[in-house]
């Protein structure tokens, strides 16, 4: 557990992102980067352009409507209605670029965490990506946000001191 010498309202991003970033190439075929996502056992990743930077991000929602349409073109076959339902094998041979979330959410690392979590429910979006010249260098998760304030504690000032899993 990490304990910060910080109030919970004044952590920023590079206090609670995890570090690295597993990214995905934009020209990987969808098949390949389900198979990364199931091998580190994550619901998403930035997708990166030749030059490292991020360009989208591609989440088990993307993977579920790719498998989907497939269903749907390919006659009345049982659909899918949940990540842990896809087949990634299954999935269409397209790029990840076809079917990736191109309205990212970024961040600096200087980003306080209460508007991040205000970003993160307003977009609907489980994780923002904190970026340095458009380059990922981490990201945050609701998960990270929850972490931080079900660990928080009281200082002898009655102000909530921030602690992680």
């Amino acid at each position: 557990m990490r304990r910060f010498a910080k109030t919970l309202r004044s952590l920023r991003a590079a206090d609670l992102m995890k570090q690295p970033v597993q990214t995905i190439p934009q020209e990987m075929s969808l098949v390949a980067a389900g198979q990364m996502l199931q091998c580190e056992q994550i619901s998403g990743a930035a997708v990166i352009d030749s030059n490292g930077r991020c360009v989208g991000v591609i989440s088990t929602t993307d993977f579920l409507k790719a498998a989907s349409k497939d269903h749907n073109a390919h006659g009345p076959e049982e659909q899918c209605f949940s990540e842990w339902q896809v087949d990634v094998e299954s999935l269409p041979h397209d790029e990840v670029r076809q079917h990736m979330s191109t309205d990212v959410v970024t961040v600096a690392a200087a980003t306080p965490i209460t508007e991040i979590a205000r970003m993160m429910l307003d977009a609907h979006i489980h994780r923002v990506f904190v970026v340095n010249a458009q380059r990922p260098v981490g990201i945050v998760s609701s998960t990270d946000i929850i972490a931080a304030v079900a660990y928080a504690e009281i200082d002898s000032h009655g102000e909530r001191t921030a602690a992680t899993a």
